[in-house]
């Protein structure tokens, strides 16, 4: 049996949907490292971990560089194929309009995400893209994994960006 990459396991044991989950916020870590909004994205097929991203948007001034986009982008280039339909894809943060539609493009099969995304999120916040309309493609969801660390991450993130913001004013 593989393992993600960098994960020691004994006695061969699976990972589990929190260990992947981990994984996903050690890239949203990286995003915030270097000022970006801190969200992280594994791509996950027959428990091995393919690809993996945070969001580069303000590092690379790119809209489209959302940590899911970069991952699928990632997966698929690896794998040689656009369809991801045997993939769990691990998110930090709900996915916003743009990311939803790439992973049913790619038909996903499954995506497990942390916690919600109020302004954007359309899984559950502003919409239920995946469940209210007539895709060709049904999508799993599984939400709240890790979802009390990954919300303080985020509102931690976002308190220093305005102590920051308020210094320069």
């Amino acid at each position: 049996m593989k393992h993600a990459v960098g994960i020691a396991t004994s006695f061969q044991e699976k990972m589990t949907t929190i260990d992947f989950m981990k994984e996903a916020i050690k890239e949203a870590k990286k995003a915030e490292r270097i000022g970006d909004v801190p969200v992280g994205c594994v791509v996950v097929i027959d428990d091995e971990i393919i690809a993996r991203a945070h969001n580069l948007r303000h590092n690379r001034k790119n809209s489209l560089d959302h940590a899911e986009m970069i991952a699928i982008g990632r997966a698929c280039r690896k794998l040689n194929r656009w369809i991801l339909d045997d993939a769990t894809l691990y998110i930090t943060l709900e996915p916003c309009l743009m990311c939803s539609g790439a992973i049913l493009q790619a038909r996903v099969r499954k995506i497990v995400y942390g916690c919600p995304e109020p302004k954007f999120g359309c899984s559950e916040s502003i919409m239920h893209v995946f469940q209210d309309y007539p895709f060709n493609h049904h999508v799993e969801v599984e939400k709240g994994v890790c979802a009390e660390e990954i919300e303080s991450m985020m509102k931690n993130f976002f308190k220093k960006l305005r102590q920051k913001s308020k210094k320069l004013v």
